[in-house]
């Protein structure tokens, strides 16, 4: 059985799948792929097929990194595998 936490995730992307792409659509499954903490900590803009995440402190930025294959899984299982194919992480401009 399946905890009420994954509901989201099993069931909004089906419904989304069909609304436009827009920055608003690509952070909020950003936030279902990572999890509130990270998504605070974070910002992304989809360039291309490349999912550019923004962190607001070096040590944000490490943990993306450390865990990139976990969260682009993830991002390419919600937003699609043929709509973002890599991640790109840096810190934001301060």
């Amino acid at each position: 059985m399946k905890g009420v936490g994954s509901l989201p995730a099993a069931v909004l992307p089906p419904l989304l799948a069909r609304a436009p792409l827009t920055p608003e659509k690509v952070s909020f499954f950003w936030g279902l792929a990572v999890g509130a903490p990270m998504a605070r900590a974070t910002r992304v803009e989809l360039h291309g097929h490349t999912l550019r995440v923004y962190a607001d402190e070096e040590a944000w930025r490490r943990e993306v990194e450390r865990s990139a294959p976990l969260i682009l899984a993830r991002v390419q299982q919600l937003l699609g595998a043929a709509t973002v194919r890599k991640l790109d992480v840096d810190t934001a401009p301060r």
